[in-house]
């Protein structure tokens, strides 16, 4: 059984980290946090993420609850490498594949979601969003860790997601346990989301990626 972590300060702990070569001393304290059922704050190539064990539930009703999201809208996870995929989707259909070379990086590709995943990450829709990051923190962190973490925007739902540190709501620094200072971040609209479980795809949120980018991609095969 796992051991529970949580905050019993007023804010949590702030680790500055260097975001193009972080200590690996700090990243396994943030995923020993994780591995305790903690939730922490991380930077990703735009924004800062909310990081918790994709596979707890307890962990993920604590994300939903910290953002005040709706439980009927899913979280994304972030794993390690496309051979991680099989822990967490059901099948990657043929039309898809040329998807995947697009990461790592800006893409989120939804997928039917594997047995093994928790209904309440997916809000019930059978389905999950998945991405490989870029960012040399969140990359290092879900190798260390071991396993899919939630990547979804370290912010109260309907607010604005924070690019710094200091921009983060004080509801939330008092909620999660650690938080990964990476400095500024790029900002931007977030990632782009296709969903693959239908056939033409579709474009759920155009972010990084363009539309135009998935659109050649998929022609060329």
């Amino acid at each position: 059984m796992k051991k529970r972590l949580r905050n019993s300060g007023n804010t949590a702990k702030v680790v500055r980290v260097d975001s193009s070569s972080p200590d690996p001393d700090d990243i396994r304290k943030a995923a020993q946090i994780l591995g305790q059922k903690g939730i922490l704050v991380f930077p990703t190539s735009g924004l800062y993420g909310l990081g918790a064990d994709a596979f707890c539930s307890e962990s993920i009703r604590r994300v939903f609850a910290i953002k005040r999201r709706p439980a009927h809208l899913p979280l994304l996870v972030l794993l390690s490498g496309i051979h991680d995929m099989d822990r967490v989707v059901r099948t990657v259909p043929d039309y898809a594949e040329p998807l995947l070379g697009l990461w790592p990086g800006g893409i989120t590709v939804i997928f039917k979601a594997g047995e093994a995943v928790p209904a309440c990450i997916t809000g019930g829709t059978g389905k999950i969003g998945v991405r490989v990051p870029a960012h040399p923190v969140a990359k290092a962190l879900v190798e260390r860790f071991g396993g899919p973490i939630t990547a979804t925007s370290a912010n109260l739902s309907k607010f604005p997601a924070a690019a710094r540190v200091m921009d983060l709501d004080p509801e939330i620094r008092r909620q999660v346990e650690m938080i990964l200072d990476g400095g500024t971040l790029a900002g931007g609209p977030g990632s782009t989301v296709v969903d693959v479980t239908c056939w033409p795809v579709r474009v759920v949120r155009e972010g990084a990626v363009s539309r135009q980018a998935i659109d050649d991609v998929l022609r060329k095969g």
